[in-house]
């Protein structure tokens, strides 16, 4: 039997396990060969053991020697692995083994967790905290950021926790690879909420954030990246098991739904991203209406498509594993088969069907081929970010809360006035009342009641004079 191997080390244990282990059942010596054994002059053929004695069918060999290789090293590849000098330093990867199953933490799937950042020192801490709760096997799961357009200390921030993470004492937290890229777009809309979502700055800013996740996509998939997860860094609740729950649902492109909390004057909670939704008819419409280089938003009046959203369909006991075909998608939270990129799509930082970055990229990977989906009542929450009519209620909410205090001030002292200034004589006035007025005939203060009976008919007047005793 022949096996291909690389360290003449274990393949010295193999040699030493198959004479010893296989060669008395089957009443033969066994060969080993290797074809990788370093020398001054290359790579040479090397024999391992003796010759074969009688005759064994090729298969049973192959399959017990194989057996045995894995005892030996716990884990094998194929039998077939092309060989290379090492001085050329060429790695090679079958991508057949790299293209996402339902169940990758039980195959050993690597995946590659995205997230782009801009002037997130505040949220990272929280970011960093569902990072070391996730159930994903960390060593699994390499880390790839993409800093831009931050006036803060994110990279400062972002160095600190990962070196915390990284040198944390259970290893089974360690995460694999780690890389940072830092480049700048121009980003100039801020980042305050209103600016974010303000209507006007929905087109430009898409195509920007488009161009700035393709840049990162570009450079951080690898060729042995299975799965690619987009995670924004202000997600407030998230379950750990999130990349375990959209994997098994064996979909190339997926998304949980996107909700976020309210103050209770507002109504305690809100659907956050109207991104991820079916095509209507009336959004087709509308798209033949704009000129090619314009880009269709949800959620303003100025784009009614009436479109079903997946954060509309939500029912909070609804079944988590219901799914939902969508054209759009939101990019609050995906988690997509790495093959989706490696066969060309991104998102686009262009009007691509009237829609940019992650709108449109659900609707390319539709074209390609590819199955998108929603889960409508499967939930991760948003951290909530006033707005600016929220900002301007709240600050009327302090100034009359503060008035309110300033007047129970006043009611007090006014009350401590008024009890020290005045005695209360509504006990004795109870006891001196009828004193005063037992001897005084009230009677004649009595007003007289007089009837002016000028306007009554006479039916009327005997109606009234009428005594049914009489």
């Amino acid at each position: 039997m022949f096996l291909r191997l690389f360290d003449i080390q274990k393949t010295q244990k193999v040699n030493e396990f198959a004479q010893s282990l296989l060669a008395p059942k089957l009443g033969t010596s066994v060969t080993l060969l290797t074809f990788t054994r370093p020398s001054a002059s290359g790579y040479k053929r090397v024999n391992m053991a003796a010759t074969l004695k009688g005759v064994i069918v090729f298969g049973m060999v192959s399959l017990i020697s194989l057996v045995g290789y894995a005892l030996a090293f716990s884990n094998f590849g194929n039998l077939y692995f092309p060989h290379f000098d090492t001085d050329l330093k060429v790695e090679y990867y079958d991508l057949k083994n790299y293209v996402g199953s339902k169940d990758g933490w039980q195959r050993e799937e690597r995946v590659l967790f995205c997230v782009p950042l801009r002037d997130a020192a505040l949220h990272l801490p929280m970011f960093f905290g569902h990072l070391e709760n996730m159930t994903y096997p960390h060593g699994l799961v390499d880390l790839a950021f993409l800093v831009s357009d931050s006036s803060d200390d994110t990279m400062g921030v972002l160095q600190k926790r990962l070196h915390q993470l990284q040198t944390h004492k259970d290893k089974s937290m360690h995460f694999g690879d780690i890389e940072i890229f830092e480049k700048d777009f121009g980003q100039a809309i801020g980042q305050s909420f209103s600016d974010r979502h303000g209507f006007a700055a929905q087109g430009p800013r898409r195509k920007l954030m488009a161009r700035a996740r393709n840049w990162l996509s570009s450079v951080a998939i690898k060729p042995y990246h299975s799965y690619v997860y987009w995670r924004d860094v202000d997600v407030e609740t998230i379950p750990p098991t999130i990349i375990e729950d959209l994997m098994h649902h064996d979909k190339d492109v997926i998304v949980p739904n996107v909700w976020r909390p309210l103050p209770d004057w507002l109504g305690n909670q809100q659907p956050y991203d109207l991104n991820s939704w079916q095509e209507s008819d009336g959004g087709l419409q509308l798209a033949s209406t704009l000129d090619e280089d314009s880009v269709i938003v949800e959620g303003y009046v100025e784009y009614a498509t009436w479109r079903p959203h997946l954060a509309y369909l939500r029912d909070p006991y609804g079944d988590p594993e219901v799914e939902m075909s969508l054209d759009g998608i939101g990019g609050v939270s995906i988690l997509s088969r790495a093959k989706v990129f490696k066969d060309g799509s991104h998102f686009p930082a262009f009007s691509f069907e009237k829609h940019a970055e992650t709108e449109a990229f659900g609707k390319l990977c539709k074209r390609m081929g590819f199955n998108v989906v929603g889960l409508p009542h499967y939930v991760i929450w948003h951290i909530y970010e006033p707005s600016s009519d929220d900002l301007k209620h709240m600050e009327w909410m302090a100034q009359e809360e503060e008035r309110q205090k300033q007047e129970a001030k006043l009611r007090q002292i006014y009350q401590k006035s008024w009890d020290e200034a005045f005695e209360d004589m509504t006990s004795s006035w109870k006891g001196e009342k009828s004193r005063i007025l037992k001897n005084t005939d009230l009677s004649k203060y009595r007003p007289k009641v007089e009837v002016d009976w000028s306007d009554v008919d006479e039916t009327n007047m005997h109606l009234a004079q009428f005594d049914p005793e009489g």
